[in-house]
């Protein structure tokens, strides 16, 4: 390493401050996506064991993130996607198992089990990303502290879902086992999309790979027999408001990822079931206030400062 390389200035995004405040925004994005989901399955009348309308919902949702970051990627003065044949395969590998493989997965799974378990179940995607990291990057390996942070963080995201439905041990494979496999594609894909990202636009990576998930999920729940055709000012309302918080929280998520370590991403994540229940609670008019979300929060924020100081170490 030469002495201009070693005094390059550091990118905004490796900031802890700048990545604490992102990340947490896009937690917070993907937390309210839980209430605005079930809202759009009433606005558009869609059925609980309806799981071909719910693909189709998802796709449209998808589909319409994806090319609005398309449009905005030409809009900022970029080139023409003038993308290799190898870079095309790529990009549709990732759309289809990001987007595509794993929302099938996790929107049978969650239809197979309670929404408790299936959002402490989906935490363990965390765990995927940060054991995957220090097998894939020198730099970014298991230590002691990751784990007791991660671990942390895992006992935040039991707290604030706290049940008796949790005395319960069954556990089902189209269920839990589901929302599991769904867990583990995304700690998959995002490691994927850090390596594209090295090579390609964030928001080109980002939008082709929601637009093809989205693609392939509509597709399929068509195929099902799903529709989804009930529009009303409320129910698009609600359709607009996935579609922006997806491409938001998805694009700046792969940005935080592209320029900083797995792990210290990837630990916010336990910051989405918190941020679930309580935006859940605001919707449904309950306290947030409870002890048990406090608790929750305390142990998630801990959890992830840990995470942090390790990475930084």
């Amino acid at each position: 390493m030469n002495e201009s390389q070693g005094m390059k200035k550091p990118h905004r995004f490796t900031d802890p401050l700048v990545v604490t405040l992102i990340a947490s925004l896009c937690c917070l994005l993907w937390g309210s996506a839980f209430p605005s989901i079930k809202l759009g399955y009433i606005a558009f009348n869609i059925m609980p064991e309806d799981i071909g309308s719910k693909f189709v919902f998802a796709g449209y949702r998808f589909i319409l993130a994806g090319l609005l970051l398309l449009i905005l990627y030409r809009l900022i003065g970029k080139r023409k996607f003038a993308l290799s044949g190898r870079q095309w395969t790529s990009l549709t590998m990732l759309g289809v198992m990001q987007t595509g493989l794993q929302y099938m997965f996790f929107y049978i799974g969650v239809s197979n089990t309670t929404g408790v378990k299936g959002s402490i179940v989906n935490a363990t995607a965390t765990f995927f990303s940060v054991v995957l990291a220090h097998f894939l990057y020198q730099n970014d390996k298991l230590s002691n502290k990751k784990v007791i942070g991660c671990v942390l963080g895992f006992i935040g995201v039991i707290i604030v879902n706290f049940n008796t439905d949790l005395l319960s041990f069954s556990v089902s494979f189209t269920g839990e086992g589901f929302v599991i496999a769904a867990a583990f594609i995304f700690s998959i894909t995002a490691i994927y999309a850090k390596h594209l990202t090295s090579s390609m636009d964030v928001l080109v990576v980002t939008g082709f790979s929601l637009f093809v998930g989205g693609l392939t999920l509509a597709l399929l729940g068509l195929l099902l027999g799903g529709r989804v055709t009930h529009f009303t000012l409320e129910s698009t309302s609600n359709l607009v408001y996935l579609v922006l918080l997806s491409s938001a929280a998805f694009c700046l998520w792969n940005m935080l990822l592209k320029y900083n370590k797995v792990g210290k991403v990837s630990v916010y994540n336990f910051l989405i079931p918190v941020f679930g229940a309580l935006l859940s609670a605001v919707f449904l008019g309950e306290s947030i206030l409870e002890l048990k979300n406090l608790i929750a929060l305390l142990f998630v924020s801990i959890g992830i400062y840990i995470v942090n100081r390790a990475s930084s170490a």
